[in-house]
């Protein structure tokens, strides 16, 4: 397979590490440092990605862009190349509902843009574990950027949100349970009783209070971006006909967490109980 230039939109910490499979030994990938941080700019020169400045350089010099944002950025980024006169394959990697990937689809593909749904599970892809699931006519192409490096790439099927599905209920349950424990552990502190509540746990499992704590506490990092998948995954579930409540109290639980999303340090988990508690209209 021929040498191709893949652009990257934006290289966060789950983005660059798919940028960085991408280039592998061949393929050069671009980014654009138009309007970005100094964490950013990091992050892309350490992967040894190419500047190509703006959005609409990056545009009209790639062959395949793929888009890695927060979720509620998803339908910006995509206006973006539409407006840049992007006319190559533009992949939707975010996590983000079926639905909405549809509409960011419709969107693109009337620009004349070749559209590709993708759904990342696991975290950024530098050791084994991390999957690129890929649907949509054009998905085996996409595949083909990826070569040795660690990610695995799968295609899914032809049908654009079938990916994004995936990615869904896959996060509905490895953070939608990781909210539901957060909310545990603060309800029990709050009601005194989370030490008779550890050792009930230890019956089961010797080890889970502490693991779950460090869940709780670890998670806050993320917790600002979690929210909005929590919404996504809402949304997901009431369109296949379930209720997406639960998911809705799970994006107010990191709603709640999202204020530690630049600490110095992992907070202790009274300072996370503490921002749990916080009643909503505080937040």
């Amino acid at each position: 397979m021929a040498a191709r230039k893949i652009g990257i939109l934006h290289p966060g910490q789950m983005g660059v590490s798919i940028a960085a499979n991408a280039k592998g030994e061949t393929n050069r990938v671009v980014w654009a440092s138009e309007g970005r941080g100094s964490d950013t700019k990091r992050r892309a020169d350490e992967a040894g990605l190419e500047d190509a400045g703006t959005i609409a350089r990056l545009c009209a010099e790639c062959d395949v862009i793929f888009s890695v944002c927060p979720p509620h950025a998803a339908e910006d980024v995509a206006a973006e190349v539409v407006s840049a006169g992007f006319t190559g394959t533009f992949v939707d990697a975010n996590a983000i509902s079926p639905d909405r990937t549809s509409r960011i689809a419709a969107t693109v593909k009337e620009a004349g843009i070749t559209f590709v749904d993708g759904g990342i599970v696991g975290g950024p892809a530098w050791k084994p574990g991390t999957v690129l699931y890929l649907s949509g006519a054009a998905a085996d192409e996409v595949a083909t950027c990826f070569g040795d490096g660690p990610l695995e790439v799968a295609v899914i099927g032809d049908e654009i949100g079938r990916a994004s599905a995936l990615k869904m209920c896959f996060a509905a349950y490895t953070k939608g349970t990781t909210a539901l424990l957060s909310a545990i552990l603060a309800t029990a502190e709050n009601l005194g009783v989370r030490d008779d509540l550890y050792r009930q746990w230890t019956r089961g499992d010797a080890g889970f209070p502490e693991q779950t704590e460090n869940r709780v506490r670890n998670v806050t990092a993320k917790a600002w971006r979690f929210a909005g998948e929590m919404d996504e995954i809402a949304a997901t579930f009431r369109s296949a006909g379930l209720p997406g409540e639960f998911h809705d109290a799970a994006a107010e639980i990191y709603r709640r967490t999202a204020g530690f999303k630049d600490a110095p340090e992992t907070p202790s988990l009274a300072e996370v109980i503490a921002a749990l508690a916080r009643d909503s209209g505080d937040v």
